[in-house]
């Protein structure tokens, strides 16, 4: 796999607007279908297929179905009886979500020149602090507490690496069509508030994958465009890579996860690198479906509602709205549940709506 980015022109018109909007309905889709089952240490691969062939659902083609077995009802996540389906009437509050709505808060309010410090800012003013989690809730309490960003992503923070950098990317994406290395640069700035390391890298690499995914020709190709902002010894791209180079050798895709979990053993099941080994399978082997796509991301386990998130922003700008099957979008109403202090209850059309001018104004 090359790790050169492509140049592309930005799209521009009703494809543009109709690409963003499918990536907003995909990622608040995505996270709804793996929020039931997001504890990786309790929701292994295995055991979310056995759910799945309890239920009678596989292959699974919409939201995951009620648990037919009582051990399952016991030890799913407590709002999966409204991310079920039959049961979902908008979507569930959740911060893989929040942070798409503050990201489009943030240049909405400072514009694409925003700082480290008034990412910050806004998470201060506008995100509780319990509903925070992991290195947002460290870098949180230091911001509380007086320290600057970096210091903000390094004092009492052993979770530096973990996915949380890269679910903020999403915006910075939608709002650099066809510019991966301009999308990659914003979310850095937003990612050094909590991150270090591969937890950065994460981050750069989504929202690149996602400018490159609204031109390239493949979802191979928005992957090689990740992969050529990010340095190329990073543990993050060679982990990339590794997954693109067994999809080409032509293994299953049950057994390129069995590979990537061996070699990504003992990170912890939030870590980026093997969520992102999960999420390049889901987009490879999914192959541009946008039902298969997500279904073999949350199949894959571990942080199950990011990576579903994520596999369903990139396949959500690579169909557009108007190709997304109904499954998915008609059960979240247009409504969105949020944390984000003036946001709860907006719709989704008008997220999509705000990101459009944010692009359409130019930087």
């Amino acid at each position: 796999m090359t790790t050169q980015p492509t140049a592309a022109p930005r799209r521009t018109g009703p494809d543009l607007a109709d690409r963003i909007h499918g990536g907003w309905l995909g990622r608040i889709a995505g996270n709804m279908l793996g929020k039931p089952v997001e504890q990786g240490e309790v929701w292994t691969r295995d055991r979310i297929d056995r759910y799945l062939e309890r239920a009678g659902a596989l292959p699974l083609t919409g939201y995951l179905p009620e648990p037919a077995d009582p051990a399952d009802r016991a030890v799913l996540r407590p709002e999966w009886r409204a991310c079920v389906r039959g049961r979902i009437h908008g979507s569930c509050r959740d911060d893989d979500v929040d942070y798409a709505i503050l990201g489009l808060d943030l240049l909405e309010t400072h514009g694409f020149g925003f700082s480290t410090e008034q990412v910050g800012d806004l998470w201060l003013l506008r995100l509780p602090y319990l509903q925070t989690f992991t290195a947002e809730r460290a870098a949180y309490r230091n911001l509380v507490g007086g320290l600057r960003p970096p210091l903000t992503a390094t004092h009492h923070n052993p979770h530096q690496e973990w996915i949380g950098a890269l679910i903020r990317a999403d915006v910075y994406g939608w709002t650099c069509p066809g510019d991966p290395v301009r999308a990659a640069g914003l979310a850095r700035r937003d990612a050094v508030l909590s991150h270090t390391g591969n937890g950065v890298y994460g981050a750069m690499w989504a929202a690149a994958l996602i400018a490159a995914a609204f031109t390239a020709p493949t979802v191979r190709e928005a992957l090689e465009s990740g992969l050529g902002v990010i340095p190329a010894g990073s543990r993050l791209a060679r982990t990339v890579r590794r997954v693109a180079a067994l999809h080409e050798s032509g293994l299953p895709w049950e057994e390129t996860l069995t590979v990537m979990s061996g070699e990504t053993a003992g990170l912890g099941w939030i870590h980026t690198v093997p969520n992102a080994a999960v999420l390049t399978a889901g987009l490879l082997y999914g192959d541009d479906d946008f039902t298969r796509t997500l279904a073999l991301t949350v199949r894959g386990g571990l942080d199950t509602d990011s990576t579903g998130a994520a596999a369903g922003s990139v396949a959500g700008v690579r169909t557009g709205a108007a190709g997304i099957p109904a499954q998915w979008t008609e059960p979240l109403e247009d409504t969105v549940r949020s944390a984000v202090s003036g946001f709860d209850g907006v719709r989704i059309s008008a997220l999509a709506e705000r990101t459009l001018r944010l692009v359409t104004a130019g930087p």
